[in-house]
């Protein structure tokens, strides 16, 4: 999908928690409580993707009948790239939210604060339309645990000031987070308005360590995540119709903007997504698209 910090990145990871027995390979989650739209599971540290799988499915199904259903899991194993999962739902024509935490960490500081308190926790939406979904995944952090360890090790720096040193100056140094006292990535919003991103966080806690009762006031058990997992069905509001026809209509003005030029220039003719299906997937799919 165009990143290089989520995929098969993971892997070494994944097998070396296997390895070790800090991610399990057998059993199935444990039901901490199970009413018809809102059901919470105990991972048991089982492999994040199978469990987020397994918990779409059901969920999918409860949608069906109930309008909606949530599945919040605690003491899941790493949940790798929200963005992955959600076209599974709107193939179906379902609206799905998908975030996560990790009370394991912490390497976001509070808006003002120096000292870290949350994991990046990030926030996915797979969103059907009359045409390509929206889909959707963004950490409520300036930017991602993945991508300042990588570049870390490879003495890169980040594209703006998104990380904080231990004494507050904003900077592109990722080495900030690994030096004594130890610096912290910057909510959303960075220096001047994170506090946008601060109070997204805390709705993100809430979501997932508070719903499942489990989270940051618990014992470290290691790398792994807490999931809040919803799919909403159009059908049961005003219909998947009328549903895609207001998003498709809103994708469609956001697709067809003209784009800025550099001063002096004339601006050229308004860019239009192309009419072919085929076509259209194409360019969604360019680099230069998914910048």
């Amino acid at each position: 999908m165009g990143h290089s910090t989520h995929g098969l990145a993971l892997l070494p990871g994944y097998l070396a928690e296997l390895e070790s027995g800090a991610m399990r390979k057998q059993g199935e989650p444990g039901v901490v409580a199970d009413h018809p739209a809102a059901l919470t599971w105990d991972g048991l540290r089982l492999p994040g993707p199978w469990l987020v799988l397994r918990a779409m499915e059901i969920a999918a199904q409860r949608a069906r009948t109930q309008g909606t259903c949530t599945v919040v899991i605690r003491r899941s194993h790493h949940i790798a790239c929200l963005a992955a999962y959600l076209q599974r739902a709107t193939d179906q024509g379902l609206l799905m939210l998908l975030t996560c935490s990790d009370p394991n960490t912490a390497s976001v500081a509070p808006f003002g604060g120096l000292d870290a308190a949350f994991t990046p926790n990030p926030i996915a939406a797979g969103i059907p339309t009359n045409d390509i979904p929206v889909l959707m995944d963004v950490s409520t952090s300036a930017t991602t645990n993945g991508l300042t360890n990588r570049l870390h090790k490879e003495g890169g720096r980040l594209p703006a000031a998104w990380v904080m040193d231990g004494h507050g100056v904003a900077g592109d140094d990722p080495a900030v987070l690994f030096k004594e006292p130890n610096g912290t990535i910057l909510p959303l919003g960075g220096m001047d308005s994170g506090h946008k991103g601060y109070g997204l966080t805390l709705l993100m806690e809430a979501l997932t360590g508070g719903l499942a009762g489990h989270g940051r006031a618990d014992a470290k058990e290691g790398w792994g995540a807490t999931v809040f997992l919803q799919i909403i069905d159009p059908r049961a509001f005003a219909g998947l119709d009328a549903f895609t026809r207001q998003t498709g209509h809103i994708t469609d003005a956001c697709l067809r903007q003209k784009r800025p030029q550099p001063s002096g220039r004339r601006a050229k003719k308004v860019w239009r997504w192309p009419a072919n299906k085929a076509a259209r997937a194409w360019r969604f799919t360019r680099p230069s698209c998914r910048r």
